[in-house]
């Protein structure tokens, strides 16, 4: 069910305004989601992937918590983690998995929130459908860059095989998150000013453009992904060639029709 457009605001004013005790309860909260995220396994019939639902709640953390606490409820999950707390994929802890070979991933979850919470919580233009479309696919490729870079030099890979081991067999699941994040943060975000955003008076164009240009960007690296993938295929069933060219397909397909709409809209408004 939609909000009103009075309860979304008076949420985030609540949250922005609310003291300590309740940012750090709210970034534990999200840090435990995460950690349950990550329990869930999702096996489709036509791929050896699972998909889980940890980078989900990673990416609604930047979304709801803002740049700072979302980072925090991220660096939470990998401390705690670190520290002993069974909460990483497969009920696994310890600093050994920080910095084994999938440390990197967990990593890049604190740099992906912090991403995205900036700019949702700094413009209100990054929040139509376009614009959280874009950050939260950036998000995605956030946490698989620092996730292929920690699996290359642990693991001895090379590049090009940590990203047909590590990346290019995931990213389908994640696109599909990314997608149902953004549709939860058509619910709940505000579509007007509720702290001291900056570009509340105006200025809302420049960033609209600055988010077409990165809109652009990850199509051309949709693109290359996906012809990657389709080349490393051996013998793919029709249903797994089908999982990867809708997945990757849709992919390119929405971030070049957020670019191009986005660009629309900064150049009309100046």
């Amino acid at each position: 069910m939609f909000l009103s457009e009075d309860a979304r605001v008076n949420f985030f004013r609540w949250k922005y305004e609310s003291g300590l005790v309740y940012k750090l309860a709210l970034s534990l909260m999200f840090a435990g989601l995460t950690g349950m995220g990550a329990q869930l396994r999702l096996y489709l019939p036509f791929t050896p992937v699972p998909i889980t639902g940890q980078v989900f709640f990673v990416l609604l953390s930047g979304m709801v918590l803002g740049r700072r606490y979302g980072a925090l409820s991220m660096a939470l999950y990998a401390g705690l983690g670190a520290l002993g707390v069974p909460w990483f994929a497969g009920g696994a802890a310890g600093l050994e998995v920080l910095l084994g070979a999938t440390g990197g991933y967990i990593l890049g979850f604190i740099l992906a929130a912090y991403l995205i919470g900036h700019y949702t919580h700094s413009y209100v233009a990054s929040r139509s459908l376009a614009s959280q479309l874009t950050l939260m696919f950036s998000g995605v490729a956030v946490i698989y860059l620092v996730g292929a870079v920690q699996l290359a030099l642990v693991s001895g890979l090379s590049p090009a095989k940590a990203l047909a081991l590590g990346v290019l067999p995931f990213v389908p699941g994640d696109i599909l998150k990314a997608i149902a994040a953004v549709a939860v943060g058509a619910s709940v975000l505000p579509r007007s000013a509720y702290a001291s955003e900056r570009d509340a008076r105006g200025g809302s164009g420049r960033i609209r453009v600055h988010l077409s240009g990165l809109a652009a960007i990850l199509t051309a690296v949709f693109i290359a992904m996906f012809w990657l993938k389709l080349l490393t295929l051996e013998s793919p069933g029709a249903g797994e060639l089908l999982w990867y060219s809708a997945t990757y397909s849709g992919a390119v397909l929405l971030s070049a029709a957020s670019a191009v709409h986005l660009a629309k809209q900064g150049l009309s408004q100046g």
